[in-house]
């Protein structure tokens, strides 16, 4: 059974059923996360909630630091100082004091947590399903008929079962972003991070990228996502979050995009919109 996704290029996609009863509980805290890069410092000390099934959208000016705080998430940078817990567990230095949770490693961290990069990233050499079924094996440790399956299972939730066999160079960019997308779902993550995903694509393939993430967001999933689509953010954001120089200047519901407090967020949002 699947549907069509109303957006400005429509993809056939797999219906999934929305999650009901999501429990109100934090998935994610960041708690004053700072980052440095030599004497640069990109994060100050931002706090960050997540509920589960939340869909949270970061954005702001270039330089802000928002890639760096995505990415601190699943600890590709990790942070200089703070508290960083996915599901209640520790992963980040901590806080000062705070001994009593029990504390992961970034290896089963990044097992909870799919990420979606600018870039594709898939291997030129490797099909569709195989650019899936590879990191599927290796993470998940499943035979390989499995891992095809849901290979397979998650190449049909993006609308591209029937470019199974292509390769990357066969592929248009919007393509090739619905197959890393499928990659990081493939893996049933608790989280999915997408950082400027349709930021290296070609106009008129951004809304096929767009319409995958409706209905990832409507299967319940929670997601965090670094965009310069206010449109599809004001959409889609349960909670926006607008950052500048390393720092969170505000945060809000779908009324932040009209109605703002802060006159830098205003600023912004109207030379955007």
């Amino acid at each position: 059974m699947s549907k069509t996704v109303n957006s400005p290029t429509s993809v056939e996609v797999e219906t999934i059923p929305p999650a009901h009863e999501i429990p109100a509980e934090a998935l994610v805290e960041l708690t004053g996360i700072r980052k440095s890069f030599g004497p640069n410092e990109v994060l100050k000390g931002v706090d960050l909630a997540v509920q589960r099934g939340e869909h949270v959208v970061i954005f702001g000016p270039s330089g802000s630091g928002k890639s760096t705080l995505l990415r601190t998430i699943n600890l590709l940078e990790e942070p200089n100082a703070g508290s960083l817990k996915l599901d209640g567990v520790e992963y980040g230095p901590g806080l000062d004091g705070d001994k009593r949770l029990p504390r992961g490693k970034p290896i089963e961290l990044r097992r909870s947590v799919g990420m979606v990069f600018q870039q594709f990233n898939l291997f030129p050499h490797l099909t569709a399903l195989e650019n899936i079924t590879l990191p599927l094996g290796s993470v998940r440790r499943v035979g390989r008929s499995e891992c095809e399956e849901r290979a397979a299972h998650a190449l049909q939730r993006v609308g591209l079962l029937r470019h199974a066999a292509h390769y990357p160079l066969e592929m248009s960019g919007g393509q090739q972003q619905r197959v890393a997308i499928a990659r990081a779902l493939a893996l049933d993550p608790k989280v999915m991070l997408f950082d400027e995903p349709t930021s290296a694509l070609d106009p008129e393939l951004v809304g096929e990228v767009l319409s995958v993430m409706r209905t990832v967001a409507e299967s319940g999933m929670t997601m965090v996502i670094v965009t310069h689509e206010l449109g599809f953010a004001r959409e889609i954001g349960d909670q926006n979050v607008f950052m500048e120089d390393g720092c969170v200047v505000e945060r809000g519901g779908r009324d932040i995009f009209d109605g703002s407090t802060n006159p830098r967020t205003r600023k912004f949002v109207s030379a955007v919109l």
